[in-house]
């Protein structure tokens, strides 16, 4: 089969359209013919040399991805060749075909086509995990995200909205905020301007917000607790501004703070806490929600896979809002 292959490690790296092994599935795994991978920032830092693939997974970029059940492997039960599907992946997603645990399919939901359920995986699971599964966002609170026009960001506003939360975003273009207001965003701050703390206080009359939502990580640290009401939850989800910083743990203590770190690559495939059961939650609370239109998947722009450098630069420029799609060609293109 043909796959994009990281020749030239670095930022940018030199990625190419290479002939590589055909996938065999594994017992509990399908084969799928993919139709289309989508970009995430992890897989950027994977080109960089900087985010290994977990132990066993594919050395192939790409974590999520839709098409068509090729083949089953051994033990596989409750799916038919045929199947069209979308997947959550510890890699393997910028190829033509693709094996995966049987248990990280997720259905097509209705009224999305197979090209654009590429974009959901990774952000509908990343974003139900940690929102509900982990600090059980609920109707009347207020959450902050940061990085609002992302494919995380953009999932995450219509997921908060439709459990009730007041959606505060950052972004630091008019046009980014502007199409997070078209999603539900109710607060919108443009950090490059304005201080998010202080913005978030005088939206809030001075209280902050219940939840944070960070793809920012030691950078914002400090603030991110200025910014929590009492009794709130700062989840960090990425790293875009370093590893390491100071924590005040009476400031902890005195507001009954909560930080909780979280990935989703480095899961279990089964068990508690583990992918199959994020899965599982996704497929019976969220979708629904896409089946009736308050969520949609937000795709800035559809590139050929062969072309995965163009979209690794246009991710790392910044400016989309949304996920960008890959789309594959055909197993005899």
């Amino acid at each position: 089969m043909w796959a994009v292959t990281v020749d030239g490690v670095g930022t940018p790296a030199v990625l190419r359209w290479s002939q590589v092994d055909d996938p065999v599935p594994a017992p509990g795994e399908v084969l799928l013919d993919v139709t289309a991978s989508a970009v995430n920032r992890a897989d950027l830092l994977q080109a960089a040399g900087h985010y290994p693939p977990p132990p066993g997974a594919s050395p192939i970029l790409g974590m999520e991805c839709s098409g068509t059940i090729r083949e089953l492997g051994p033990d596989v039960t409750g799916r038919q060749v045929g199947d069209e599907v979308c997947a959550l992946l510890a890699g393997g997603g910028y190829a033509q075909q693709v094996s995966v645990p049987a248990v990280q399919l997720l259905p097509v939901p209705p009224g999305v086509d197979l090209l654009h359920a590429a974009a959901l995986p990774e952000a509908a699971c990343t974003v139900w995990s940690n929102l509900v599964l982990t600090v059980g966002l609920r109707s009347g609170q207020t959450i902050l995200i940061h990085g609002g026009a992302s494919g995380i960001g953009t999932m995450a506003i219509q997921v908060a909205r439709a459990l009730g939360a007041t959606v505060a975003v950052t972004a630091s273009r008019q046009s980014a905020l502007n199409a997070c207001h078209d999603l539900g965003a109710q607060i919108m701050i443009n950090y490059a301007e304005d201080d998010f703390v202080e913005a978030l206080a005088a939206a809030t009359g001075g209280r902050g917000t219940d939840v944070i939502l960070d793809v920012v990580g030691a950078k914002y640290l400090a603030r991110n607790i200025s910014a929590l009401a009492d009794g709130g939850r700062l989840v960090i989800i990425g790293m875009q501004g370093g590893t390491k910083a100071e924590l005040d743990i009476n400031s902890l203590m005195r507001r009954r703070l909560g930080i909780i770190s979280t990935a989703l690559r480095s899961r279990p495939v089964s068990g508690p806490g583990s992918k199959a059961e994020v899965i599982t939650a996704v497929t019976e609370h969220l979708w629904p929600l896409i089946a009736a239109g308050s969520v949609r998947p937000v795709v800035d722009a559809i590139i050929d896979m062969p072309q995965a450098g163009a979209a690794h630069r246009r991710l790392g420029q910044g400016g989309h809002v949304g996920k960008i799609v890959l789309r594959a060609p055909t197993a005899d293109g």
